[in-house]
């Protein structure tokens, strides 16, 4: 009979108090081939100004607080190594940490990059402008974090669950929470949001997204959606075909936001027979690989 499984953990502190002083040695010094919750890296409180890359599987990084353990950095997204973080392996899991990019409004700047399959995301912050959260492909799951951004900042072609999540939007004008891509009806992937909270700074400067790939889909339910979101809710970058081929929809939303009688035609306001693929975990097969 198999003895108990071995759990390694590793502390990483700027001070020296720990097994690593940055992210990405302790990530390196992980084995290539662990099983779900084996690894485990606790950061201790402190900015981390290093580019982290996960590319070992089942890794979990654990902060203290997202507002004291926070990983930083300060690039444009010109290639795929710019994200201030990406995780590039399945089965990660993070807590309690702040994933920053801050090179400003000027350009697109991933904080982090989400690329692996089965990866959860709990009490986390994600910051940055524009792309803020490239959630790129596999299955993912967030709940109770907080993601700002001005423009497209939670955008890729992943199929992800935002459980209780607070978005909030700093653009002043043009302003875009959603860029989901799907580019073929035969792609199982979307953005859903159930229990959300959308806030911004001005009134009326953002969209609840528009259609990188002519199939997007994204789905908010449940969500309060303040005077920050645009009476059309959503937006078709240019491109009215993509009006026959993206799907928008929208139930039981609460607040001044989610009035959907100015809505563009082409989005749907759910019944909840509609909506019930979208609001539970199964949505990301999450009660197979939810621990």
């Amino acid at each position: 009979m198999p003895g108990p499984r071995r759990q390694l953990v590793l502390t990483v502190d700027q001070s020296g108090r720990g097994d690593h002083r940055r992210i990405q040695d302790a990530v390196d010094a992980a084995p290539a081939n662990s099983s779900p919750g084996s690894v485990v890296i606790r950061i201790k409180p402190g900015v981390y100004r290093e580019k982290v890359a996960v590319d070992k599987p089942c890794v979990t990084l654990v902060g203290t607080s997202a507002s004291s353990t926070v990983i930083t950095w300060n690039e444009s997204w010109v290639a795929a190594e710019s994200p201030t973080v990406s995780v590039l392996a399945p089965d990660f899991i993070g807590k309690r940490l702040t994933f920053q990019n801050t090179f400003g409004t000027s350009g697109p700047a991933v904080a982090m990059r989400v690329a692996g399959d089965r990866a959860a995301f709990y009490g986390c912050r994600f910051v940055s402008f524009q792309d803020t959260l490239l959630d790129e492909t596999g299955r993912h799951y967030y709940r109770g974090c907080y993601i700002e951004g001005g423009t497209d900042f939670i955008f890729g072609n992943a199929k992800a669950l935002f459980d209780k999540c607070h978005l909030h939007s700093t653009s002043l004008v043009g302003g875009a929470f959603t860029a989901h891509k799907r580019s073929a009806e035969s792609e199982d992937t979307g953005f859903s949001f159930v229990g959300c909270k959308l806030t911004g700074v001005g009134k009326g400067t953002s969209i609840l997204g528009r259609p990188w790939g002519p199939y997007s889909r994204v789905v908010f339910a449940l969500s309060y959606m303040s005077s920050t979101v645009r009476p059309e809710g959503w937006d078709d970058w240019s491109d009215p075909t993509k009006q026959r081929t993206a799907f928008y929809g929208q139930y039981q939303c609460y607040g001044e936001g989610s009035k959907t009688d100015g809505r563009v035609a082409w989005s749907r306001d759910l019944s909840q027979a509609e909506a019930a693929r979208f609001i539970t975990k199964v949505w990301v097969g999450g009660q197979e690989w939810l621990r």
